[in-house]
């Protein structure tokens, strides 16, 4: 079952999100902040954004109002139930908030490093959009991704943010 966080749910989903982000199979480089997760960050997070997890927990999403769309934010599903379609569920409910809000998209930032998550966001309807650099690297470290709930707008710009 997916449900809105609550902030007492805020030492799981901490706990959730360090494990599940330091289980990543390949070094990155910067080290995600993910892993620095604590349940004040939760809490904190919660009272301007939100999320969702699936029973257990599971899994999480969480995201916030940004750049004209909903931003998801760490996304993650516990290992033991990867595989189980619960990352689709947890975007579901972030495109149920943004249509609830009255936002035309979801939007997500994703390690280059990491090709299984970005086909996975590819499945899910999101098409990569901008190239990022962490500061201090030379070259791009990860994507801006976006998924369209409306029509996109026509014209073509520089990147958000």
């Amino acid at each position: 079952m997916i449900r809105p966080i609550l902030p007492g749910d805020a030492d799981a989903i901490a706990a959730l999100i360090r494990l599940a982000f330091a289980a990543i199979p390949v070094p990155l480089d910067p080290a995600p902040s993910a892993v620095q997760e604590t349940p004040g960050s939760i809490r904190a997070h919660l009272s301007t954004g939100g999320g969702a997890m699936a029973d257990g927990p599971a899994g999480c999403i969480l995201w916030s109002e940004r750049d004209g769309g909903l931003y998801i934010g760490r996304l993650c599903v516990h290992p033991a139930h990867q595989g189980k379609s619960l990352a689709g569920l947890l975007v579901g409910a972030a495109e149920h908030e943004a249509r609830r809000r009255g936002l035309p998209r979801l939007h997500l930032g994703v390690r280059l490093a990491l090709p299984g998550n970005r086909r996975l966001f590819a499945r899910l309807g999101f098409t990569e959009t901008w190239l990022h650099t962490h500061d201090g690297y030379a070259g791009p470290t990860w994507t801006e991704a976006e998924r369209w709930l409306t029509a996109p707008p026509t014209e073509t710009g520089t990147p958000p943010g």
